[in-house]
């Protein structure tokens, strides 16, 4: 079956769209009652965001646009140290989509929200002309304890910064989709729930968090030090790059450090629990490439040491690098 403009008509053909498609996979006992709006039980303190997902293709070594709306709205909720409850999904479906992609996409979603633990309550689908695209658009609940506080400007002279894993597999794994490069580089997308609990179970000295997306790692650490007023240190050598992306960087001319990522975190945290903070990343589902590789120290900006014995700053990503990766 094709997606038609039918589909979005609010008529028979989109009862049976949601109830064949996206009602079979993300049943839940609150979104069964298919309501206007979801009523939820909620918290003293609560995170909420929302993002849009249009990467091109839909479907990639590792993930897929589905899987990839699940972690990006997870991962952003768990960045400012929130516990990520519950996902409103909103789908644009061009004219053409063969169904039974939007079946895997979907089921793809379902499976990702359950290992990430939150419930999707409620959606929406819109058909428009095209060429049989599809693009998501999700909010997201996340409830945070009052003892808590990651933020950008919380970066303190001395902190340690930590990166949970290798640096522009998901750019890597795109860009090559799309140049049709035949290689074993696969996207990193993840929902990064399991560490971000572990530490703030352990009680770690969290000052801030960032999930490193479009931009690449130079670009929130440029974020993060204007945020906060201080400089960010870091060693070229400790920034780990798996061997295959760092070949196809190479190849192409890229950069590690404005290449993008959807299942990697950068750390903040006082430099007493910061060992302790990479032991417990390291112990999580995708953290065992994890590594320090900085400090924040005074001045502003970032700083790159690098294995030649020399110094450089590296500002944010200028252009447009790769669109549509997320």
């Amino acid at each position: 079956m094709k997606i038609t403009l039918a589909h979005g008509s609010g008529g028979l053909q989109t009862s049976e769209l949601i109830n064949n498609v996206f009602a079979n996979r993300f049943s839940n006992p609150i979104l069964n009652q298919m309501e206007d709006s979801a009523v939820v039980e909620g918290a003293a303190r609560i995170a909420v965001t929302t993002d849009s997902f249009v990467v091109n293709p839909l479907i990639f070594k590792g993930g897929d646009i589905g899987r990839l709306a699940i972690c990006g709205t997870v991962n952003d909720l768990l960045m400012r140290g929130s516990i990520p409850r519950y996902i409103t999904c909103g789908f644009i479906l061009e004219e053409g989509l063969d169904s039974k992609l939007l079946e895997t996409v979907v089921s793809s979603m379902a499976d990702t929200a359950e290992e990430a633990g939150v419930v999707i309550v409620a959606g929406d689908t819109k058909v428009i002309n095209g060429e049989g695209g599809m693009y998501i658009n999700t909010a997201g609940v996340g409830f945070a304890d009052e003892k808590v506080n990651c933020a950008s400007a919380n970066c303190k002279t001395g902190d340690v910064i930590i990166v949970s894993g290798n640096m522009g597999d998901h750019h890597a794994a795109i860009l090559s989709n799309r140049m049709q490069i035949e290689n074993n580089i696969q996207s990193d997308c993840a929902p990064l729930v399991e560490m971000v609990k572990n530490m703030l179970e352990e009680n770690i000295d969290i000052h801030a968090m960032r999930d490193i997306t479009r931009g690449g790692l130079a670009t929130v650490l440029n974020e993060l030090a204007d945020a906060s007023g201080c400089m960010m240190e870091i060693s070229e050598e400790l920034i780990p790059v798996a061997k295959d992306v760092k070949s196809f960087s190479k190849i192409l001319g890229l950069d590690p450090l404005y290449m993008g990522n959807e299942g990697k975190l950068t750390a903040i945290v006082n430099a007493e629990h910061a060992d302790r903070a990479l032991e417990i990343i390291k112990g999580s589902r995708y953290g065992q490439n994890a590594a320090i590789i900085g400090r924040v120290t005074e001045g502003k900006g970032v700083i790159v040491n690098t294995h030649l014995g020399g110094r450089r700053g590296v500002g944010v990503l200028m252009g447009e690098g790769l669109p549509r990766i997320c």
